[in-house]
């Protein structure tokens, strides 16, 4: 088996995962797994796909600057410079971004902090935080239409092989060493959205919580 086709796999894997959770809204959310270190390629999903759906025209190899590598009629997921980025930047393996409900109501709800912050939650150590009552911080960023423009304000955040950035009113992107590691940070992160967003709701109905 060619590392394309096992990589390939590896990332349908995922997108099947994610697409049982409806967490691929109207076509939305992108995807990314890297496949060579030298020269840099990756797999990313095409653009326009119904992901909920599998098939054989769902990802395309690009090269370091999210080009088609080869010759294909597929076009590159609108926001592949944000991958670019991570993939030039550090040693991160795997890229995910989805839009949700409540990743966008974080983003809204925190936009003017620059970062949502949330504690003293056992899920926490999904990021290999193990401190007692540790806090983990997302920055979120303006949603600029402009991809190019986009990406660079996206880079000022991409600093480790793992992490996660909130886009105003655009979804979460997340990558990791591998695609398990991505895809168990997005997972916890999710967690994290859909328990504020529905404590703030029971702390709005005179409810008792923290």
């Amino acid at each position: 088996m060619s590392i394309v086709v096992k990589k390939w796999n590896e990332l349908a894997e995922v997108k099947a995962e994610l697409a049982a959770r409806d967490w691929f809204f109207a076509t939305s959310g992108n995807l990314s797994i890297k496949v060579t270190d030298d020269p840099l390629t990756f797999l990313v999903t095409a653009s326009g796909k119904d992901k909920r759906k599998q098939t054989d025209e769902d990802f395309l190899l690009v090269d370091a600057a999210g080009r088609p590598a080869e010759k294909t009629h597929l076009k590159p997921s609108a926001e592949t410079l944000l991958h670019v980025e991570i993939y030039n930047r550090t040693n991160a393996g795997c890229v995910l971004h989805v839009h949700t409900v409540d990743n966008n109501l974080i983003s809204e709800l925190y936009a003017s902090n620059g970062e949502a912050v949330f504690s003293g939650q056992e899920i926490i150590k999904a990021f290999g935080i193990w401190e007692e009552n540790a806090a983990v911080r997302i920055p979120i960023i303006n949603n600029d239409a402009d991809i190019p423009t986009l990406a660079r304000e996206f880079a000022n955040h991409v600093h480790g092989d793992a992490g996660a950035v909130l886009i105003h009113n655009h979804g979460i992107t997340v990558w990791g060493r591998t695609a398990f590691e991505a895809k168990k940070h997005l997972e916890a992160w999710e967690f994290l959205f859909r328990w504020q967003v529905k404590r703030l709701l029971l702390q709005r109905s005179g409810l008792p919580v923290g």
